[in-house]
């Protein structure tokens, strides 16, 4: 934990407004138009969920919402985090759901976003089980604004040892640009490569969609549909994304292999 920094459930009217204008501004929407409104929060902490706040002195720095799921599961709706903070929120959902029961913790992200997977498969060790097409539908945030909603599922078990992933390791994942191309990216670098013994599939993604969006969102785009295509085909297969290199290779590998 950061000093100074700490988290706790949030249950009362004005520190959810609080959450939910942060979730504004991380997302760049209007605090008239949050993309989680506070009388949504407070409605989901009524139901057994939870809205954990990190707080940098009395700066809230971070944010997250949980609800419980069935048999012994929880779905994380949201969470983010000021630089260094995340694994911490990450952290005490996994054990506000731990507490309650639970074994598994769920949640999305979009794939193109290549340091919140590297965190997501990487840091915490969670494996991306499920690819989402246009999940959302049409998104109208400062952020997701022209684009297409895919999104990849995670879970995390929440009873194994260590947050790292299992699965990965950096050398190995960073070796995959090694492998025979499969498939061209629309800036003519390599986009997938594949294990010639079918164990593993490797996807690269831009270097940083948002901004990409921002500038070409005609490009944008065509990385969105050209990643889908080899992620799909992967998931189709049986395999699962269990790795994020630094460089920004997806490391998929079939789930025989994994096991």
């Amino acid at each position: 934990m950061t000093a100074g920094v700490t988290i706790r459930t949030v249950q009362d009217v004005a520190r959810l407004a609080a959450v939910a204008d942060y979730f504004s501004d991380v997302w760049q929407t209007p605090r008239t138009a949050p993309p989680y409104p506070a009388e949504v929060l407070h409605s989901l902490v009524h139901a057994g969920g939870a809205v954990h706040a990190a707080y940098d002195g009395q700066r809230l720095a971070g944010a997250s919402v949980a609800v419980l799921g069935p048999e012994h599961s929880t779905y994380s709706l949201v969470a983010a985090a000021d630089r260094g903070l995340g694994h911490a929120v990450k952290l005490a959902q996994r054990d506000w759901a731990a507490g309650r029961g639970a074994r598994t913790m769920r949640w999305t992200f979009d794939p193109l976003v290549g340091r919140n997977a590297r965190f997501n498969l990487a840091k915490l060790g969670a494996v991306g089980t499920e690819y989402l097409v246009d999940f959302y539908g049409p998104m109208t945030d400062g952020v997701n604004d022209g684009d297409e909603s895919d999104r990849l599922t995670v879970t995390w078990d929440l009873t194994a040892a260590g947050a790292s992933s299992p699965y990965e390791d950096e050398a190995e994942a960073e070796a995959g640009a090694c492998g025979p191309v499969v498939r061209r990216a629309p800036d003519g670098d390599p986009l997938a490569r594949r294990d010639p013994a079918g164990r593993h599939v490797w996807c690269r993604v831009p270097e940083d969609i948002v901004k990409l969006r921002a500038a070409e969102p005609a490009l944008a785009l065509r990385w969105r549909h050209a990643v889908r295509d080899v992620l799909l085909d992967a998931f189709t297969e049986g395999f699962r994304a269990t790795g994020m290199s630094r460089d920004g290779w997806y490391t998929l590998t079939r789930e025989e292999a994994a096991a």
